[in-house]
């Protein structure tokens, strides 16, 4: 059976090599880093399990979802920037959108509108015939390591030590690709409330390496 060339598209999308900036955004984590709720792997560890499993990343994914099914993309657009918890996490998923939607359509003549990045990333999929599946475990997995990638950097942590959380992480993230089929906004919410006000507080930190 022929390898299917489309994975390799979906993982150069969501590599950490592809323009849109994404090692610029630390989610709010480097104000948790500096007030000292993460300060070695194992807090980082289940930092990143609360978003994937009741979080931001879970509501990405099922935008991720949203999109791929061929919704509205203008009306999910304007539900997903509500749902925003602070003005720097808006800015994060429209600038990524903006610019992963800039360089899919400029490589691979895609016709992605600049929404926030789930759906950008979900309306791209789409049109390219990926598989459901497949595109939201690996979003969701770069969801992870780029702030694994941002955690190693502000804690700091070592390569080593940053590799055995994205491992920790990575069933957590298919298992959160079958969970979320099937869902829609009504099913969104984060319970992550300390990453949110994280990311309020950020906003007004003095010293800071990220934008989030």
């Amino acid at each position: 059976m022929p390898t299917d060339t489309r994975l390799l598209t979906l993982a150069q999308w969501l590599s950490p090599s592809f323009p849109i900036g994404a090692f610029a955004y630390s989610h709010g984590l480097e104000w948790a880093v500096q007030a000292g709720l993460v300060r070695n792997a194992g807090d980082l560890q289940g930092w990143l399990t609360d978003l994937l499993t009741c979080g931001s990343g879970r509501a990405d994914a099922i935008w991720v979802w949203q999109a791929m099914a061929g919704g509205d993309l203008a009306a999910l657009d304007a539900q997903a920037r509500a749902f925003a918890a602070s003005a720097e996490r808006l800015r994060e998923a429209a600038r990524q959108g903006a610019a992963f939607a800039s360089t899919a359509n400029a490589v691979w003549g895609l016709d992605v509108p600049p929404v926030v990045l789930p759906l950008a990333v979900g309306a791209a999929a789409r049109q390219a015939h990926m598989a459901g599946g497949d595109v939201v475990a690996l979003y969701a997995h770069a969801f992870a390591s780029n702030l694994t990638a941002a955690a190693i950097r502000l804690v700091p942590l070592g390569q080593t030590e940053g590799q055995r959380v994205l491992a920790a992480l990575t069933p957590i993230c298919a298992q959160l690709a079958d969970d979320t089929q099937g869902t829609g906004p009504d099913d969104i919410y984060s319970n992550c409330f300390l990453s949110d006000i994280a990311a309020m507080r950020h906003e007004t930190q003095e010293t800071r390496l990220f934008q989030s």
